[in-house]
């Protein structure tokens, strides 16, 4: 296969995050994942101690309600309430039963084992509202003392003062605004904004940040490096029988219906995750364990000729599915391109960039295929409308995925975890060159946990918070 385009991106925005309380938790698709035994070890593996599976699956158990109960790989009365998505149409009971024709197992709890399994998604809802990390974590505790929440603030850079972090400087209502830590500060951005922030505080690769026209006060070559991220490969697919959600959806009577259903129960589809199953398997029967993860949506999508009117749903019957590699290792980067906290980032994904994602998307994208060709799923499937039969060479599959895909806004990586003097934080979260700054959230993660993050973001923050208190009992300093 020849080299692929990387899709280098410049612009303003450092991505589709949630620009409210809960971050990105209050805008994503519900989809909860929590990656398995083999991701965790490798971050231990990879000179991380305290990262291990023995060390997460507590932390996991702890902060989930699941509704099939506790078990030895479940929680129970933790605080991010779950729901597992109820079959109530035959169609997509048939994907899943497909899937078990290919050997993939049936099962509730997509998270208590690691083998091929395809079943109906776990999601951060509860009684048919979003469980986001704001709802989980933030509002019980609004009344602590110790906590402040500053709305309408836009983070510009990290205060230092003789090698220490001792605040965040920014904007709030077109003024200038810095809060003070009396112990440390606490990054939490995200893979995109957490470089960015690093970057014009003086704290990356020293040739970048003097291109930018920043000066180096910390010369770490890693900040914004080592991006990973997902490259969704889509296949839509026409039904033979009006089934799934286009006919209800795809007007606004029926998404007056939709909503009149949930104001009256609380179901229906505007209680739904983005996609109702979800399987996980391997593109080669040799691997030990999944590669590739599918999600499936009972409705199909057009893009109108005005891209300003947005992604519109099929008016006929149809079928979402996507798939993209679980662990891919293509390294992007996230580089500022000025001072100006306002001006745009360079972000290049460099998707694709290795052989092994590009075999493994390719397999993947002929392993769904597959899937929509077997038995009782095939009955349903009049014909493939996205891409099309008429990609057939890997290399049509590839540019199909970098033309027409996406992202699966699944960045990690840009401020990695590490033993080693250039990682930029170490295994306790702590920014190499700088005292008193910690990174949490997605972006110290040196490898892609194998699916979707909000289940591994909402583990790191709870494991760092005991961390950051551990750090305080043995030094006696309160935070702020």
């Amino acid at each position: 296969m020849r080299p692929v385009r990387s899709d280098r991106t410049t612009g303003a925005s450092t991505g589709s995050g949630g620009k409210t309380l809960g971050g990105s938790t209050a805008v994503n698709g519900m989809v909860y994942n929590r990656g398995n035994q083999g991701d965790y070890d490798a971050l231990s593996a990879r000179g991380n101690p305290g990262w291990g599976w023995d060390d997460m699956l507590p932390v996991l158990r702890r902060i989930e309600d699941h509704p099939l109960g506790a078990s030895h790989t479940r929680g129970a009365d933790g605080p991010l309430r779950l729901t597992t998505v109820a079959g109530t149409e035959p169609l997509l009971d048939d994907v899943i039963q497909a899937g078990g024709e290919l050997g993939w197992q049936h099962t509730q709890d997509l998270n208590e084992t690691d083998e091929e399994r395809i079943g109906y998604t776990t999601a951060t809802i509860h009684d048919g509202r979003r469980s986001s990390a704001a709802t989980a974590f933030l509002h019980p505790v609004l009344d602590r003392p110790n906590l402040r929440t500053a709305l309408r603030t836009h983070a510009d850079r990290i205060v230092l003062d003789g090698g220490r972090a001792v605040g965040v400087e920014g904007r709030r209502d077109g003024r200038t605004v810095e809060y003070r830590a009396a112990r440390e500060v606490i990054l939490s951005a995200g893979a995109l904004a957490t470089p960015k922030l690093l970057q014009l505080s003086g704290i990356g690769n020293r040739e970048s940040l003097r291109t930018a026209g920043v000066t180096a006060v910390v010369d770490s070559p890693h900040v914004g490096a080592r991006l990973r991220e997902h490259r969704v490969f889509s296949l839509q697919f026409r039904l033979t029988a009006d089934a799934g959600r286009n006919r209800l959806l795809s007007t606004p009577e029926g998404q007056q219906q939709a909503l009149a259903e949930y104001r009256a129960t609380g179901g229906g589809p505007m209680a739904a995750p983005s996609f109702d199953v979800v399987g996980f398997f391997k593109t080669r029967t040799s691997l030990h364990r999944p590669d590739a993860q599918l999600l499936v949506a009972p409705y199909s999508m057009s893009l109108p000729m005005n891209s300003a009117e947005g992604v519109q749903l099929e008016r006929e019957p149809g079928l979402l599915a996507i798939v993209y590699p679980l662990r891919p290792d293509s390294e992007g980067t996230v580089h500022i391109t000025s001072d100006d906290p306002d001006a745009p980032l360079d972000i290049d994904p460099a998707y694709l960039a290795t052989e092994h994602d590009q075999v493994t998307s390719v397999d993947a994208f002929r392993r769904v295929r597959r899937l929509f060709a077997t038995d009782p799923l095939a009955r349903w499937v009049d014909h493939e409308t996205t891409p099309g039969p008429d990609v057939r060479t890997d290399q049509e599959i590839l540019d199909h995925g970098l033309t027409d895909g996406g992202c699966g806004y699944h960045s990690v990586g840009t401020a990695a975890m590490g033993p080693n003097d250039d990682d930029v934080v170490d295994p306790d979260l702590r920014v190499r060159g700088v005292k008193d700054l910690r990174v949490v959230d997605a972006s110290v993660f040196p490898a892609m946990i194998s699916g979707n993050l909000t289940g591994p973001v909402s583990a790191l923050a709870w494991r760092a918070a005991d961390l950051i208190l551990d750090d305080t009992s043995s030094t006696g300093r309160r935070g702020a």
